[in-house]
């Protein structure tokens, strides 16, 4: 059984990364809605892949991103993600990969 401190010491809160983070993107990842609730208590949703048991989030930009280049390449099988910005001002890129 471990003390307080060392609890404590050990302690990392749990974060959701951002799908631009990862190197390459398989489009076959399973997706998982979550929610979560802002400064206002308001509840918000938002989606992410788990890789690893890391959550990343995955902005509807991308999804939206991904949805109009599967119309065009409907085998493809890995993109990268681009992210540009911080805040409300993020955009993101998204590039087929094979």
């Amino acid at each position: 059984m471990a003390t307080l401190k060392e609890e404590a010491k050990a302690f990392e809160p749990k974060t959701t990364k951002n799908i631009a983070d990862l190197d390459k993107v398989s489009l076959e990842l399973q997706i998982e809605e979550r929610v979560g609730k802002d400064q206002e208590d308001k509840e918000f949703h938002y989606k992410v892949a788990v890789v690893d048991g890391i959550d990343y989030r995955v902005p509807n930009s991308v999804l939206n991103d991904i949805k109009t280049i599967i119309s065009a390449r409907p085998d493809l099988k890995n993109v990268k993600v681009i992210k540009k910005g911080t805040g409300m001002n993020t955009n993101y890129q998204v590039i087929p990969l094979d």
